[in-house]
């Protein structure tokens, strides 16, 4: 196995929820739970049977089949994934705070954690699922951050929240979002402007242009990296 499949092998294996595990890869990788049982060559049945915790947890010997098998599939594709969580970079921690969630998250619920309210695109939060979020120092990305390192703010999916701390309007983030979509082929699935009272009606756009769903909280980011650190993996 090489060093991705190993990696995403040892956090199903280590997990204290295998299941959930194996869900959330899937889903990162985009592959329907018939399509991978039709790699493997089992039924439907028994892939629904991990993902619920209704069989007995996998070894390890089928976790690596499992891993192998989303990662043969991606790679019909043109491998467009794989190639994105290989990214090799180091991230700037000071600036982009990447953290990844055990299992998926929906986005109604995760409004509801940090106590957000939705200003732009509430409709597609029931809809929207995250794997992970990005605590972004709004401030240090617009004066620091090349676009061409962007990527950075997407950890290991853009499936996920970009929360932008140090926000005045949010048009700024909005801007950088919409920017690092050209240069990076990548937006998220969420944008959060943390601490903003009124809204900039031109991020107000850009969201609802992106088709974003756009958040506001006061919650402190101490609270948040508390509540949301529960969920990680």
């Amino acid at each position: 196995m090489d060093q991705l499949s190993t990696q995403i092998a040892g956090e199903i294996a280590l997990s204290k929820d295998p299941g959930s595990s194996m869900k959330k890869w899937r889903e990162i990788f985009g592959i329907s739970q018939t399509e991978l049982a039709e790699k493997l060559k089992v039924s439907s049945s028994t892939i629904s049977d991990y993902e619920g915790g209704r069989r007995k947890s996998p070894g390890i010997g089928v976790v690596s089949r499992l891993v192998q098998s989303l990662i043969e599939i991606d790679n019909t594709r043109g491998g467009k994934i794989k190639k994105q969580l290989e990214k090799n970079f180091t991230p700037k921690t000071d600036i982009f705070d990447a953290k990844e969630f055990s299992k998926a998250l929906n986005g109604k619920k995760f409004a509801e954690l940090i106590d957000a309210e939705c200003v732009a695109n509430p409709g597609k939060l029931k809809e929207t699922q995250i794997y992970g979020y990005s605590l972004i120092d709004s401030l240090k990305v617009i004066l620091d951050v090349p676009v061409h390192e962007y990527m950075q703010m997407y950890g290991k999916t853009p499936e996920r929240a970009l929360i932008f701390k140090s926000v005045e309007s949010g048009r700024s983030p909005m801007i950088a979002v919409k920017i690092g979509r050209f240069s990076t082929d990548m937006k998220p699935n969420i944008v959060v402007l943390h601490g903003v009272e009124k809204v900039d009606p031109i991020a107000q756009k850009i969201a609802e242009a992106e088709k974003i769903p756009l958040l506001i909280t006061n919650m402190s980011e101490e609270k948040i990296k508390e509540v949301l650190g529960k969920l990680e993996a």
